[in-house]
């Protein structure tokens, strides 16, 4: 006689799991702000009880936290992959241009809501130091870049990460997956702009 195999349980309310409630709180925290979003509304949006929602996290905070090391870890990776951490410093920056680009078009809801943090609570603190360090990485890489010979030398490093990631920062806003830009079309143009410029 076969023996009977156990489904294994599923936690949480049929048709969610815990990655489908965090991308639907996500949504809802980049509509209306962290703050500002309660577990009421949370519950609203997904349309469960409040108290189901404790069976996927167990708390706001918590969601938060899963939202932000989706982001973090997403870009803190690029920066320990071979190609960000080999070879000449001008193609080790463009790799993390495009790397950033990649994970910010994979993960936009993630990142939206990291770039949109001010700070409000220790959890968003924590974020924003592992952002800044991400930051002062890429400048950095810059730098190596000036002193090599491969970039233009005049302008500070700090300048150059700032303006070049405040481009790359903007796509969340009016960037639109699916749409006619790919991923890769839209590295290239950001690159293409940001090392060679606009003059022909």
């Amino acid at each position: 006689m076969p023996t009977s195999q156990k489904t294994p349980v599923k936690r949480g309310r049929p048709g969610y799991d815990q990655q489908s409630v965090l991308r639907i709180a996500v949504e809802v925290f980049n509509r209306h702000g962290y703050e500002a979003t309660s577990m009421g509304i949370l519950a609203e949006n997904l349309g469960i009880s409040k108290s189901a929602i404790y069976h996927h996290v167990p708390s706001k905070e918590e969601l938060l936290r899963l939202a932000l090391e989706e982001a973090l870890g997403g870009l803190e990776e690029v920066l320990t992959d071979d190609g960000a951490t080999h070879g000449a410093p001008d193609a080790r920056l463009e790799f993390v241009v495009r790397g950033t680009i990649g994970v910010l078009v994979e993960r936009l809801p993630f990142v939206t809501l990291l770039l949109r943090l001010r700070g409000n609570t220790q959890m968003e603190r924590d974020a924003l130091v592992r952002r800044r360090a991400f930051d002062r990485n890429v400048a950095q890489l810059v730098a190596a870049a000036q002193e090599s010979g491969s970039m233009r030398s005049d302008i500070d490093p700090g300048t150059i990460t700032r303006l070049l990631f405040g481009t790359i920062n903007s796509i969340v806003e009016w960037y639109k997956p699916g749409g006619v830009l790919s991923a890769v079309k839209l590295a290239d143009d950001v690159v293409a702009l940001a090392f060679h410029g606009l003059h022909r």
